[in-house]
């Protein structure tokens, strides 16, 4: 998907700040705990919302050359 709008970057920033280590790097158990600390009720924001912040957790493959 292309660029995320900034307030789904914006709660996910929040919500990493907040609750940071509850997350993990697996997009499935992060849907639950986006619902279970946020109030949105659409499907559709919940998922990017993990999606974003599974993105954040995972680690990175930096290349030295």
């Amino acid at each position: 998907m292309g660029i995320k709008p900034s307030y789904i970057k914006s709660l996910a920033t929040q919500l990493l700040n907040e609750k940071g280590d509850l997350f993990t790097n697996s997009f499935e158990d992060n849907k639950p705990l986006v619902t279970q600390h946020t109030n949105i009720q659409s499907k559709v924001i919940r998922n990017r919302i993990a999606g974003y912040i599974t993105k954040k957790k995972k680690p990175r493959n930096i290349k030295i050359v």
